[in-house]
Protein backbone atom coordinates (compact mmCIF):
# COMPACT_ATOMS: atom_id res chain seq x y z
CA UNK A 1 0.00 0.00 0.00
CA UNK A 2 1.38 3.56 -0.79
CA UNK A 3 1.64 6.18 1.00
CA UNK A 4 -1.45 7.66 -1.35
CA UNK A 5 -3.36 4.86 -0.24
CA UNK A 6 -3.21 4.96 3.62
CA UNK A 7 -6.57 5.90 5.63
CA UNK A 8 -5.13 8.39 8.20
CA UNK A 9 -7.13 8.14 11.47
CA UNK A 10 -8.00 10.69 13.69
CA UNK A 11 -7.72 10.84 17.58
CA UNK A 12 -11.71 11.30 18.92
CA UNK A 13 -12.36 14.41 20.48
CA UNK A 14 -13.05 14.71 23.87
CA UNK A 15 -16.29 15.75 24.85
CA UNK A 16 -16.99 17.42 28.28
CA UNK A 17 -20.30 17.87 30.40
CA UNK A 18 -19.90 20.42 32.50
CA UNK A 19 -22.06 21.40 35.57
CA UNK A 20 -23.09 24.67 36.38
CA UNK A 21 -21.02 28.31 35.24
CA UNK A 22 -19.12 30.94 36.55
CA UNK A 23 -19.27 34.15 34.84
CA UNK A 24 -15.97 35.42 35.56
CA UNK A 25 -13.94 32.09 35.07
CA UNK A 26 -14.45 30.62 31.51
CA UNK A 27 -13.79 27.48 32.05
CA UNK A 28 -14.56 26.08 28.97
CA UNK A 29 -12.20 28.89 27.33
CA UNK A 30 -9.22 27.21 29.46
CA UNK A 31 -9.91 23.69 27.75
CA UNK A 32 -10.61 24.82 24.71
CA UNK A 33 -7.06 26.14 24.84
CA UNK A 34 -5.50 22.53 25.95
CA UNK A 35 -7.99 20.61 23.34
CA UNK A 36 -8.87 23.21 20.32
CA UNK A 37 -10.82 20.02 19.10
CA UNK A 38 -12.96 19.62 22.25
CA UNK A 39 -16.80 19.59 22.40
CA UNK A 40 -18.83 21.23 25.14
CA UNK A 41 -22.21 20.62 26.97
CA UNK A 42 -23.42 21.95 29.79
CA UNK A 43 -26.10 21.42 32.70
CA UNK A 44 -26.91 24.25 34.66
CA UNK A 45 -29.47 26.48 36.60
CA UNK A 46 -31.04 28.82 35.13
CA UNK A 47 -29.85 31.40 36.48
CA UNK A 48 -26.59 30.52 34.87
CA UNK A 49 -27.62 31.12 31.11
CA UNK A 50 -26.70 34.71 31.00
CA UNK A 51 -23.21 33.65 32.04
CA UNK A 52 -22.98 31.22 28.77
CA UNK A 53 -24.94 33.17 26.36
CA UNK A 54 -22.04 34.53 24.51
CA UNK A 55 -20.22 31.00 24.40
CA UNK A 56 -21.31 30.21 20.61
CA UNK A 57 -19.08 26.89 21.00
CA UNK A 58 -21.64 24.90 23.59
CA UNK A 59 -22.60 21.86 21.79
CA UNK A 60 -25.91 21.86 24.11
CA UNK A 61 -27.01 23.96 26.98
CA UNK A 62 -29.67 22.08 29.53
CA UNK A 63 -30.99 25.07 32.13
CA UNK A 64 -32.51 22.53 35.43
CA UNK A 65 -34.43 23.74 37.77
CA UNK A 66 -32.25 24.36 41.41
CA UNK A 67 -34.45 21.66 42.94
CA UNK A 68 -34.79 19.41 40.26
CA UNK A 69 -34.05 15.57 41.46
CA UNK A 70 -30.64 13.63 40.71
CA UNK A 71 -32.94 11.60 38.71
CA UNK A 72 -33.87 13.68 36.84
CA UNK A 73 -30.74 14.85 35.94
CA UNK A 74 -29.21 11.88 35.18
CA UNK A 75 -32.17 11.10 32.74
CA UNK A 76 -31.06 14.52 30.68
CA UNK A 77 -27.23 13.44 31.07
CA UNK A 78 -28.48 10.19 29.35
CA UNK A 79 -29.62 11.64 26.57
CA UNK A 80 -27.31 13.77 26.05
CA UNK A 81 -24.85 10.61 26.34
CA UNK A 82 -26.76 8.77 23.55
CA UNK A 83 -26.25 11.75 21.29
CA UNK A 84 -23.17 12.42 21.35
CA UNK A 85 -20.71 10.33 24.02
CA UNK A 86 -19.83 12.00 26.98
CA UNK A 87 -15.97 11.37 27.38
CA UNK A 88 -15.19 13.91 30.60
CA UNK A 89 -16.97 14.98 33.22
CA UNK A 90 -16.13 18.68 34.86
CA UNK A 91 -17.84 20.35 38.07
CA UNK A 92 -15.20 23.08 38.68
CA UNK A 93 -16.77 25.34 41.63
CA UNK A 94 -18.77 24.00 44.28
CA UNK A 95 -23.00 23.91 43.15
CA UNK A 96 -24.32 20.69 41.40
CA UNK A 97 -21.09 19.10 42.32
CA UNK A 98 -23.62 16.56 43.72
CA UNK A 99 -25.33 16.33 40.07
CA UNK A 100 -21.66 15.67 38.72
CA UNK A 101 -21.38 12.68 40.78
CA UNK A 102 -24.39 11.24 40.14
CA UNK A 103 -24.00 11.76 36.24
CA UNK A 104 -20.71 10.51 36.15
CA UNK A 105 -21.48 7.32 38.16
CA UNK A 106 -24.15 6.95 35.98
CA UNK A 107 -22.20 7.03 32.88
CA UNK A 108 -18.87 5.38 34.28
CA UNK A 109 -17.33 8.31 33.55
CA UNK A 110 -14.47 9.78 36.44
CA UNK A 111 -15.59 12.20 39.00
CA UNK A 112 -15.54 12.50 42.22
CA UNK A 113 -17.46 9.77 43.95
CA UNK A 114 -21.21 10.67 44.72
CA UNK A 115 -20.55 9.59 48.46
CA UNK A 116 -17.23 11.95 48.72
CA UNK A 117 -19.53 15.12 47.69
CA UNK A 118 -21.93 13.93 50.22
CA UNK A 119 -19.63 13.57 53.19
CA UNK A 120 -17.91 17.05 51.94
CA UNK A 121 -21.23 19.21 51.45
CA UNK A 122 -22.55 17.77 54.66
CA UNK A 123 -21.50 18.69 57.51
CA UNK A 124 -22.64 16.88 59.69
CA UNK A 125 -22.15 13.56 58.07
CA UNK A 126 -18.82 14.58 57.56
CA UNK A 127 -18.09 15.01 61.33
CA UNK A 128 -19.45 11.52 61.22
CA UNK A 129 -16.83 10.15 59.06
CA UNK A 130 -13.93 11.89 60.70
CA UNK A 131 -14.76 10.40 64.24
CA UNK A 132 -15.29 6.39 62.82
CA UNK A 133 -11.74 6.76 60.77
CA UNK A 134 -10.29 8.06 64.13
CA UNK A 135 -9.03 11.53 62.60
CA UNK A 136 -11.00 13.74 64.91
CA UNK A 137 -13.73 13.97 67.49
CA UNK A 138 -15.56 17.30 67.41
CA UNK A 139 -18.67 16.83 69.42
CA UNK A 140 -21.62 17.54 66.67
CA UNK A 141 -24.94 17.08 66.70
CA UNK A 142 -28.32 17.89 63.91
CA UNK A 143 -30.98 20.49 65.53
CA UNK A 144 -34.47 20.44 64.13
CA UNK A 145 -35.45 23.30 66.69
CA UNK A 146 -33.87 25.20 69.91
CA UNK A 147 -34.70 22.91 72.65
CA UNK A 148 -32.06 20.70 70.30
CA UNK A 149 -29.50 23.51 70.46
CA UNK A 150 -30.27 24.21 74.02
CA UNK A 151 -29.46 20.39 75.22
CA UNK A 152 -26.07 20.82 73.06
CA UNK A 153 -25.13 23.72 74.84
CA UNK A 154 -25.99 21.81 78.25
CA UNK A 155 -23.92 18.68 77.02
CA UNK A 156 -21.29 20.13 74.96
CA UNK A 157 -21.08 23.46 77.19
CA UNK A 158 -20.98 27.26 75.82
CA UNK A 159 -19.56 28.71 72.97
CA UNK A 160 -20.66 26.40 70.13
CA UNK A 161 -20.87 26.99 66.73
CA UNK A 162 -24.34 26.82 64.85
CA UNK A 163 -24.71 26.39 61.55
CA UNK A 164 -26.54 25.15 58.19
CA UNK A 165 -25.31 21.64 57.94
CA UNK A 166 -24.72 22.64 54.02
CA UNK A 167 -22.98 25.88 53.45
CA UNK A 168 -20.95 28.35 52.14
CA UNK A 169 -19.41 31.93 52.24
CA UNK A 170 -20.03 31.95 55.96
CA UNK A 171 -24.00 32.00 55.36
CA UNK A 172 -26.07 31.87 58.91
CA UNK A 173 -22.66 31.06 61.16
CA UNK A 174 -23.31 32.00 64.17
CA UNK A 175 -21.22 31.68 67.52
CA UNK A 176 -23.41 31.12 70.86
CA UNK A 177 -22.44 32.14 74.04
CA UNK A 178 -25.30 31.95 75.73
CA UNK A 179 -28.85 29.85 76.00
CA UNK A 180 -30.57 33.70 75.33
CA UNK A 181 -28.52 33.62 71.95
CA UNK A 182 -30.05 29.94 70.81
CA UNK A 183 -33.16 31.12 69.17
CA UNK A 184 -31.58 33.67 67.01
CA UNK A 185 -28.70 31.79 66.16
CA UNK A 186 -30.99 28.78 64.87
CA UNK A 187 -33.62 30.64 63.10
CA UNK A 188 -30.50 32.18 61.58
CA UNK A 189 -28.88 28.78 60.24
CA UNK A 190 -32.38 27.75 59.25
CA UNK A 191 -32.77 30.38 56.86
CA UNK A 192 -32.83 29.82 53.08
CA UNK A 193 -29.60 30.92 51.24
CA UNK A 194 -28.62 31.78 47.83
CA UNK A 195 -27.81 28.48 45.61
CA UNK A 196 -27.65 26.62 48.88
CA UNK A 197 -29.67 22.79 49.01
CA UNK A 198 -31.25 23.34 53.02
CA UNK A 199 -30.12 20.09 54.68
CA UNK A 200 -31.07 21.65 58.15
CA UNK A 201 -28.97 22.92 61.16
CA UNK A 202 -26.12 21.89 62.79
CA UNK A 203 -24.38 22.56 66.27
CA UNK A 204 -20.71 21.90 67.06
CA UNK A 205 -17.77 22.29 68.86
CA UNK A 206 -16.34 25.46 68.85
CA UNK A 207 -12.33 25.13 68.77
CA UNK A 208 -10.22 27.94 70.27
CA UNK A 209 -7.18 28.95 68.24
CA UNK A 210 -5.33 30.34 65.05
CA UNK A 211 -8.00 29.84 61.94
CA UNK A 212 -6.06 28.66 58.57
CA UNK A 213 -6.93 27.12 55.22
CA UNK A 214 -5.07 24.71 53.21
CA UNK A 215 -4.76 25.30 49.93
CA UNK A 216 -4.30 21.57 48.50
CA UNK A 217 -4.01 19.46 45.27
CA UNK A 218 -5.03 16.24 44.74
CA UNK A 219 -4.24 13.47 41.77
CA UNK A 220 -4.35 10.07 42.20
CA UNK A 221 -5.23 9.72 45.76
CA UNK A 222 -1.81 11.60 46.58
CA UNK A 223 -2.45 15.25 48.34
CA UNK A 224 0.03 18.37 48.04
CA UNK A 225 0.08 21.29 50.29
CA UNK A 226 -0.02 24.52 47.50
CA UNK A 227 -0.16 27.34 50.59
CA UNK A 228 -1.13 27.58 53.91
CA UNK A 229 -3.62 30.62 54.60
CA UNK A 230 -3.98 32.38 57.88
CA UNK A 231 -7.51 33.57 58.51
CA UNK A 232 -8.91 36.30 60.05
CA UNK A 233 -12.46 35.79 61.03
CA UNK A 234 -15.15 38.20 62.79
CA UNK A 235 -15.79 36.55 66.16
CA UNK A 236 -19.94 36.78 65.86
CA UNK A 237 -20.09 35.39 63.04
CA UNK A 238 -16.63 33.49 61.77
CA UNK A 239 -17.36 36.04 58.25
CA UNK A 240 -13.84 35.98 57.18
CA UNK A 241 -11.73 39.97 57.25
CA UNK A 242 -8.56 38.78 55.90
CA UNK A 243 -6.54 36.03 54.85
CA UNK A 244 -2.74 36.05 54.18
CA UNK A 245 -0.13 33.33 52.57
CA UNK A 246 2.22 31.74 53.05
CA UNK A 247 0.94 31.79 56.78
CA UNK A 248 3.41 32.56 59.56
CA UNK A 249 3.98 29.06 60.98
CA UNK A 250 6.64 27.17 62.01
CA UNK A 251 7.91 24.22 60.88
CA UNK A 252 6.31 21.88 63.07
CA UNK A 253 2.28 23.21 63.36
CA UNK A 254 2.67 23.91 59.15
CA UNK A 255 3.84 19.97 58.91
CA UNK A 256 1.14 19.36 61.66
CA UNK A 257 -1.24 20.98 59.58
CA UNK A 258 -0.22 19.44 56.37
CA UNK A 259 -0.72 15.95 58.20
CA UNK A 260 -4.05 16.39 59.42
CA UNK A 261 -5.95 17.63 56.43
CA UNK A 262 -4.10 14.83 54.18
CA UNK A 263 -6.46 12.38 56.97
CA UNK A 264 -9.03 14.32 56.35
CA UNK A 265 -8.95 14.26 52.88
CA UNK A 266 -8.30 10.24 52.76
CA UNK A 267 -11.77 9.82 55.57
CA UNK A 268 -13.44 11.54 52.95
CA UNK A 269 -12.31 9.69 50.18
CA UNK A 270 -10.83 12.42 47.91
CA UNK A 271 -8.80 11.13 45.19
CA UNK A 272 -7.98 14.25 42.74
CA UNK A 273 -8.38 18.20 42.42
CA UNK A 274 -8.20 21.30 44.04
CA UNK A 275 -9.38 21.43 48.09
CA UNK A 276 -9.74 23.92 50.12
CA UNK A 277 -10.03 22.56 53.68
CA UNK A 278 -10.14 24.87 56.98
CA UNK A 279 -8.41 24.40 59.97
CA UNK A 280 -7.92 25.86 63.73
CA UNK A 281 -4.35 25.13 65.54
CA UNK A 282 -5.69 24.30 69.09
CA UNK A 283 -4.00 23.81 71.99
CA UNK A 284 -4.33 20.05 71.28
CA UNK A 285 -3.27 20.18 67.63
CA UNK A 286 -5.17 20.85 63.90
CA UNK A 287 -9.09 20.43 64.09
CA UNK A 288 -10.87 20.74 60.96
CA UNK A 289 -13.64 23.18 60.38
CA UNK A 290 -14.84 22.05 56.90
CA UNK A 291 -13.40 21.51 53.21
CA UNK A 292 -14.33 21.60 49.61
CA UNK A 293 -13.49 20.22 46.48
CA UNK A 294 -12.52 23.17 45.21
CA UNK A 295 -10.27 26.19 44.94
CA UNK A 296 -10.14 29.04 47.85
CA UNK A 297 -12.89 31.60 47.53
CA UNK A 298 -12.03 35.50 48.45
CA UNK A 299 -9.19 35.45 45.93
CA UNK A 300 -7.22 33.41 47.62
CA UNK A 301 -6.67 31.18 44.51
CA UNK A 302 -4.84 34.95 43.68
CA UNK A 303 -3.03 34.97 46.35
CA UNK A 304 -2.06 31.56 46.50
CA UNK A 305 -0.64 31.71 42.12
CA UNK A 306 0.95 35.33 43.04
CA UNK A 307 2.56 33.95 46.34
CA UNK A 308 3.57 30.75 44.74
CA UNK A 309 3.37 30.29 40.97
CA UNK A 310 1.08 27.86 41.06
CA UNK A 311 -1.79 28.86 38.91
CA UNK A 312 -4.14 26.19 40.40
CA UNK A 313 -7.04 27.04 38.16
CA UNK A 314 -5.11 25.83 34.87
CA UNK A 315 -4.03 23.38 36.84
CA UNK A 316 -7.47 22.06 37.91
CA UNK A 317 -8.70 22.73 34.00
CA UNK A 318 -5.45 20.63 32.86
CA UNK A 319 -5.96 17.85 35.35
CA UNK A 320 -9.91 17.84 34.27
CA UNK A 321 -8.12 17.24 30.15
CA UNK A 322 -5.87 13.95 31.49
CA UNK A 323 -2.85 15.93 32.06
CA UNK A 324 -1.03 14.58 35.42
CA UNK A 325 -0.30 18.05 37.09
CA UNK A 326 1.23 17.33 40.47
CA UNK A 327 4.98 17.16 38.82
CA UNK A 328 4.42 20.59 37.62
CA UNK A 329 3.09 21.81 41.49
CA UNK A 330 5.90 20.06 43.21
CA UNK A 331 8.76 21.74 40.28
CA UNK A 332 7.08 25.51 41.32
CA UNK A 333 6.76 25.15 44.76
CA UNK A 334 10.42 23.66 45.04
CA UNK A 335 11.67 25.95 42.58
CA UNK A 336 13.52 28.69 44.96
CA UNK A 337 11.15 31.65 44.44
CA UNK A 338 11.62 34.96 46.03
CA UNK A 339 9.72 35.29 49.52
CA UNK A 340 6.63 36.95 48.62
CA UNK A 341 3.53 37.04 51.23
CA UNK A 342 0.00 37.96 49.82
CA UNK A 343 -2.90 39.18 51.95
CA UNK A 344 -6.57 40.89 51.09
CA UNK A 345 -8.65 42.41 53.80
CA UNK A 346 -12.51 43.35 53.25
CA UNK A 347 -14.32 45.98 55.17
CA UNK A 348 -17.81 45.06 55.82
CA UNK A 349 -21.43 47.40 55.28
CA UNK A 350 -22.57 48.68 58.33
CA UNK A 351 -26.06 46.87 59.55
CA UNK A 352 -28.32 49.01 59.27
CA UNK A 353 -31.35 49.97 57.28
CA UNK A 354 -29.98 51.93 54.20
CA UNK A 355 -28.11 52.26 51.15
CA UNK A 356 -24.46 51.93 50.15
CA UNK A 357 -23.86 55.31 47.87
CA UNK A 358 -20.16 54.93 46.63
CA UNK A 359 -16.55 55.77 47.55
CA UNK A 360 -16.23 59.38 48.92
CA UNK A 361 -13.37 60.22 46.44
CA UNK A 362 -14.99 58.42 43.38
CA UNK A 363 -13.68 55.28 41.88
CA UNK A 364 -10.60 54.03 43.81
CA UNK A 365 -7.44 55.11 42.90
CA UNK A 366 -4.87 51.95 44.10
CA UNK A 367 -5.59 49.09 41.44
CA UNK A 368 -5.52 46.74 44.67
CA UNK A 369 -8.22 47.95 45.98
CA UNK A 370 -11.58 46.94 44.68
CA UNK A 371 -15.43 48.02 45.37
CA UNK A 372 -17.52 44.97 46.05
CA UNK A 373 -20.88 46.41 46.54
CA UNK A 374 -23.00 48.60 43.80
CA UNK A 375 -23.93 52.37 44.25
CA UNK A 376 -27.41 51.92 44.99
CA UNK A 377 -27.28 48.42 47.19
CA UNK A 378 -29.20 48.23 49.73
CA UNK A 379 -28.13 47.42 52.68
CA UNK A 380 -30.64 45.28 54.58
CA UNK A 381 -30.85 41.94 54.15
CA UNK A 382 -26.82 41.42 53.18
CA UNK A 383 -25.37 38.05 55.07
CA UNK A 384 -22.06 36.66 55.30
CA UNK A 385 -19.59 37.30 52.83
CA UNK A 386 -22.26 39.10 50.42
CA UNK A 387 -21.75 41.69 53.16
CA UNK A 388 -18.56 43.09 52.30
CA UNK A 389 -18.57 46.29 50.74
CA UNK A 390 -14.93 46.44 50.05
CA UNK A 391 -11.11 44.70 49.83
CA UNK A 392 -7.88 45.66 49.30
CA UNK A 393 -4.89 43.28 48.49
CA UNK A 394 -0.84 43.92 49.01
CA UNK A 395 1.93 42.26 48.87
CA UNK A 396 5.50 42.49 50.80
CA UNK A 397 8.40 40.33 52.15
CA UNK A 398 6.47 38.81 55.26
CA UNK A 399 2.84 38.49 56.25
CA UNK A 400 2.65 41.14 58.96
CA UNK A 401 4.28 43.44 56.72
CA UNK A 402 1.43 42.28 53.78
CA UNK A 403 -1.96 41.89 56.05
CA UNK A 404 -0.33 45.78 57.47
CA UNK A 405 -0.46 47.43 53.79
CA UNK A 406 -3.81 45.70 53.07
CA UNK A 407 -5.76 47.44 55.81
CA UNK A 408 -3.71 50.84 54.93
CA UNK A 409 -5.56 50.82 51.83
CA UNK A 410 -8.69 50.37 53.70
CA UNK A 411 -8.31 52.63 56.41
CA UNK A 412 -7.27 55.29 53.84
CA UNK A 413 -11.18 55.07 51.81
CA UNK A 414 -14.40 56.73 52.78
CA UNK A 415 -17.08 54.98 52.40
CA UNK A 416 -20.65 56.46 52.03
CA UNK A 417 -23.69 55.58 52.83
CA UNK A 418 -27.09 56.46 53.11
CA UNK A 419 -28.28 55.32 56.38
CA UNK A 420 -32.90 54.72 56.77
CA UNK A 421 -33.62 55.75 60.31
CA UNK A 422 -35.89 53.37 61.86
CA UNK A 423 -39.72 54.33 63.04
CA UNK A 424 -40.25 55.81 66.15
CA UNK A 425 -43.34 55.76 68.34
CA UNK A 426 -44.56 59.63 68.97
CA UNK A 427 -46.96 61.03 71.23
Amino acid sequence: MSAHDQVSVSEPSEHYLMFAASPRLDYAARLREIDPKARFSVICRPRHLAALAADEGLQRVLAVRQDASLEEVVALARTVHALDPVTRITAFWEQDQDRAAAVGEELGVATHRPETVRLVQDKGLMRERLREAGVEDTTAARAFGEDDLLAFGERAGYPFIVKPTAGTASFGVTLVHTPEEVAEAFRTAAGDFPGITRLGVLAEQFHSGDQYSVEGFSEAGEHVVVAVTRKYSDPRNMVELGHVLPAPLDPADRAAIADHVARVLDALGVEFGPTHTEVVLTADGPRVIETHLRVGGDEIFCLTEDATGVDMIDCQARQASGEKVLPGIRATLEAGREPRCEAIWYRTAPEVTGTFMGLADGEPQDPGVTVLLAPGSRLTGLAGSFARAVRARASAPTAEEAVTAARAKLDALSLVFHVTPPERDYV
